[in-house]
């Protein structure tokens, strides 16, 4: 069988349908970050195991999990509280354990909706490494982690569905601006990281590395250095992956993700402008 994870701060309305969604499962765990409404209530009276840790960052709070949780289960699931395990995957899950062969993790496709609509064309990162054994897996970065097994990675069939606007687009803006200051401390470390700390960052791994996740963050250190990154991202969703065909959801979502980045870049500058790392 498998363990699961669910990583959650005020998600008293989301929380439900995500454990709902991976009932399957005799083994689940929620990693509460200090809620101040009922979402620990709520999950341990759906059954789940809470434990209460302080979020710092992505990449330390999930570490964290994987080291002190208890799973009962060699092989952890992991998804956020605005996602949905389909059934399909749940079947894909279930055979990808039974027989692993030398896979420590599994990429999964995710969809994300907005409105009701699949961001089909626009979204950004379709593939995520969710099902691992936790003792193979390692996350970087402030935000935005990045996934590091130590082992080989197989993908899955089936869709993990996220629901990034189910709070609302305010909830959604209001995110955002706390992950671009996380983004921006991100960036400026990596260019005041010396020796054989700096990230070798190379365009050849940006284009062709087939490792999903090591060639997004090529691509992410590469795109930090361009100058006009909103605009680009802009034109990049909404007409270079097609974002028009996923109409008025697709070009409101390139948006907002054009805005998200130009946040980056003005926290970028306020940091270094002011010394603040």
């Amino acid at each position: 069988m498998i363990s699961i994870l669910i990583l959650t701060k005020d998600e008293e309305k989301n929380l439900p349908g995500c454990i709902e969604s991976v009932r399957w499962s005799d083994d689940i765990h929620v990693l509460e970050s200090v809620s101040r409404d009922n979402t620990p209530a709520i999950a341990r009276k759906l059954g789940a195991i809470v434990t209460e840790r302080p979020f710092d960052n992505w990449a330390a709070h999930q570490n964290w999990a994987l080291a002190n949780i208890p799973f009962k289960h060699m092989w952890v699931f992991y998804l956020d509280a605005d996602e949905r395990c389909t059934p399909s995957l749940k079947d894909a899950l279930l055979q990808a354990v039974a027989a692993p062969g030398e896979n420590v993790a599994y990429r999964i496709q995710r969809r994300d909706f907005f409105l009701g609509t699949w961001l089909k064309h626009v979204q950004t990162s379709p593939f995520y490494m969710r099902l691992f054994r936790p003792e193979c897996m390692e996350y970087e970065r402030l935000v935005n982690p990045v996934s590091i097994p130590s082992g080989p990675v197989a993908q899955l069939t089936g869709y993990l569905d996220h629901f990034p606007f189910s709070k609302g687009i305010g909830h959604w803006i209001e995110r955002h601006n706390q992950y671009s200051r996380f983004e921006a401390e991100q960036i400026v470390a990596n260019r005041r990281a010396q020796g054989e700390e700096r990230p070798k960052v190379s365009i050849r791994s940006a284009l062709f590395e087939k490792d999903f996740h090591k060639r997004r963050f090529h691509q992410k250190e590469l795109f930090y250095k361009t100058p006009g990154r909103p605009l680009i991202k802009f034109l990049v969703l909404y007409l270079l992956k097609k974002g028009f065909l996923d109409g008025r959801a697709g070009f409101t979502y390139a948006t907002l993700q054009a805005i998200y980045e130009y946040l980056i870049v003005l926290k970028t500058r306020e940091i270094e402008y002011m010394g603040q790392l």
